[in-house]
C-alpha cells in the first residue's frame, strides 16, 4: 500500500454565528440518534462525535444556495452524529447499526458537491470517509490502481505520479477539495476528460458497503459479460444505493510531453462545429475548452470566442492530434497566443470567487449539462435567453468544457440580485430556484441531459422524474430493493423518502 496523507474538507464559507449554533434551514423531519445507538456506534468506530461544531461542519457542502443561507447562520441540514471510520469493515458496521435502528446515514468526504449531495437532509448520522485514504495496490502491467474512497484528488495524483510514474488523468476543478469516492458517487468529470474519459469510463471496479452492512465487490475485469454492470449501477448513485469504500481505476503512464494551441472564433456555433469535426476525425486532445464571447472577455479580455486546446502523452500521439486540431480550426478561426492556455492552467482550480460574491449578497451558481452535437447550439442560445429573462439576473454566460464523439458539455454561469442589494434570504432563495427552473426547462425541452458531472443532490431532485421518464420507477425499485429501510442518503436524486419530504426552499 502507498500511503497518502489524509486530507480534510475545505469549508465553503464562514457560517454567521459559528457552526455550533447554526440552524437547519430545510424543514424536513429531523431524526435524532438515541443514546443507545450512539453507544453502539462508539463500540464499532473509534471516532464518534456529537460536538455541535464538528457535526455542523460535517453537515455542509459547497451548494451555493446553502452558502447564501450560511450568511444568516443557517445550514441546509444538520446531522446529529458524525462518525469517522478507518476501514471498510468499520463502514459496514456503521451501516448495519443505522439500518437496524432506522437512522438516516449520509456518506461524505471532501464535501465539495455543489447540489447539496452530501447534506444530511433528515439528520441522523454522517459517515466521514476521509479516514479511508491511500493507494491500496498498483498493477503496472495492466495499468490499474486501487485507491481508498476517502483519498483527496490532489494527494492521490501526487503520490501516483511520484511513486509509480502513472496518472489517472482525472482533474476536476475541485481536485484539492474532492475525493475519489465523491468522483464516483456523483459521476464526475475532469478537465482532461476528452483524452481520459469521465469517471465512469475510468472506473474498473468498486468495493461497496450496502445498507444492511454487506460488502460487495463489483467489476475488476477489463471487459466482462456477467449480466448487467453492477459497477455502473453504483457510479452516480450519490450514496443512495451503497457506500463506496475503494475504487479500482484505469491508469496511464505519466505524460512526458504536451502541446498547446488557442484560437478565436467569430461565433460560439463556429467553435462548437470545429470541436465536433476534430472529434469526428478521431482526435481526442485532453482539453477542448470553448468560451463564449462574454466569458472570453471576462477571462482573457478578448472580443472573440476563445478555444483552448491542450494535449499530453507520447509525442507520436500528441503531434498528429494537434495537427488535426490546427487543420480544423484554421478553416474558421484565427490563431491566438497559446499563452492563453498557460493563463487558464494557472487559475483553473480557483474557487475563491464564489464565496466572495455570495458574501456580497449576490446569487451565483453554475449549471452544467450535456447534449448531442446536433442540439448544442440551440440549447446554448435558448438557455442563455431563458436564464437572462429571469428578473434580477445580471449576467449569464457559458463555455463548452468537455467534448466527446457524440456531444459535449455546456457549462453555464449566472449571477444576479433579486430586488437589489437589500433582498432577504427568502427572496434570494426564490430567485435562485426560478433561475434553475428556467434554465433546466430550456435544456430538457431541447433534448439535453439534466446534468453532466455535478450530479443531482437536492437541487435538481425535482427534475429527475421528468428527465428519466419511465426509468424513474426503475430507479425507485432499485432503491427499495437495495435499501428497503431507506437509510442511505435520503432526500437525494429526487427519490421518495420514508423519513418525509424535503421542504423549506
Amino acid at each position: 500500500m502507498t500511503p497518502v496523507a489524509p486530507g480534510s474538507p475545505t469549508p465553503p464559507i464562514e457560517v454567521e454565528g459559528g457552526l455550533a449554533s447554526a440552524r437547519a434551514r430545510l424543514e424536513s423531519p429531523r431524526v435524532e440518534v438515541p443514546d443507545e445507538v450512539i453507544g453502539r456506534l462508539r463500540s464499532a468506530v473509534a471516532e464518534v462525535s456529537v460536538d455541535a461544531a464538528e457535526v455542523g461542519a460535517a453537515s455542509q457542502d459547497w451548494w451555493p444556495l446553502a452558502m447564501c443561507w450560511a450568511t444568516d447562520g443557517d445550514l441546509a441540514g444538520r446531522a446529529a452524529v458524525v462518525v469517522r471510520p478507518s476501514t471498510p469493515d468499520e463502514v459496514a458496521a456503521v451501516a448495519a447499526i443505522c439500518d437496524e435502528a432506522r437512522v438516516p446515514l449520509t456518506a461524505s468526504a471532501g464535501r465539495s458537491g455543489v447540489c447539496g449531495n452530501a447534506v444530511p437532509v433528515f439528520g441522523g448520522v454522517v459517515v466521514d470517509m476521509t479516514g479511508l485514504s491511500g493507494i491500496t495496490s498498483v498493477d503496472d502491467d495492466s495499468l490499474t490502481v486501487e485507491v481508498a474512497a476517502g483519498t483527496f484528488g490532489d494527494r492521490f495524483e501526487e503520490a501516483l505520479r511520484a511513486e509509480h510514474g502513472l496518472t489517472v488523468g482525472h482533474w476536476p476543478q475541485s481536485m484539492a477539495l474532492s475525493t475519489v469516492g465523491g468522483w464516483v458517487a456523483c459521476r464526475g468529470a475532469g478537465q482532461y476528460s476528452t483524452r481520459y474519459g469521465k469517471i465512469e469510463d475510468i472506473v474498473v471496479g468498486l468495493d461497496v458497503v450496502l445498507a444492511d452492512g454487506r460488502r460487495i465487490r463489483t467489476g475488476g475485469q477489463p471487459r466482462q459479460a456477467v449480466g448487467p454492470d453492477l459497477t455502473q449501477l453504483i457510479v452516480g448513485s450519490e450514496g443512495t444505493l451503497g457506500i463506496v469504500t475503494s475504487a479500482t481505476l484505469k491508469a496511464h503512464p505519466r505524460p512526458t510531453f504536451d502541446d498547446r494551441l488557442a484560437f478565436g472564433f467569430e461565433t460560439f456555433a463556429d467553435g462548437l462545429d470545429a470541436c465536433r469535426r476534430i472529434l469526428r476525425r478521431g482526435a481526442t486532445p485532453a482539453v477542448l475548452r470553448l468560451y463564449d464571447r462574454i466569458e472570453s472577455h471576462r477571462n482573457y479580455q478578448l472580443d472573440t470566442n476563445v478555444l483552448l486546446v491542450l494535449d499530453e502523452g507520447d509525442p507520436d500521439i500528441v503531434d498528429p492530434t494537434m495537427a488535426v486540431v490546427d487543420q480544423e480550426c484554421s478553416l474558421s478561426a484565427s490563431e491566438l497566443d497559446a499563452e492563453l492556455v498557460d493563463r487558464w492552467m494557472g487559475h483553473r482550480n480557483d474557487v475563491a470567487a464564489l464565496e466572495a460574491l455570495i458574501s456580497q449578497g449576490y446569487v451565483v451558481d453554475t449549471m452544467e449539462v450535456a447534449a448531442p452535437w446536433s442540439r448544442l447550439d440551440e440549447i446554448y442560445e435558448g438557455t442563455i435567453r431563458a436564464i437572462g429573462d429571469v428578473e434580477g439576473v445580471l449576467a449569464v454566460s457559458a463555455h463548452q468544457s468537455h467534448s466527446y464523439l457524440d456531444g459535449a458539455c455546456l457549462y453555464f454561469t449566472f449571477a444576479g440580485q433579486p430586488g437589489g442589494d437589500g433582498a432577504d434570504l427568502d427572496a434570494r432563495t426564490s430567485f435562485y430556484r426560478s433561475i434553475w427552473d428556467a434554465g433546466t426547462r430550456s435544456v430538457l425541452e431541447r433534448g439535453g441531459a439534466l446534468s453532466h458531472h455535478h450530479g443531482i443532490g437536492i437541487n435538481r431532485g425535482r427534475f429527475v422524474a421528468d428527465a428519466l421518464g419511465g426509468g424513474f420507477d426503475v430507479l425507485v425499485a432499485l432503491k427499495d430493493a437495495l435499501d428497503p429501510n431507506g437509510i442511505l442518503n435520503p432526500g437525494k436524486l429526487g427519490l421518495p423518502s420514508r423519513f418525509g419530504s424535503v421542504e423549506g426552499w
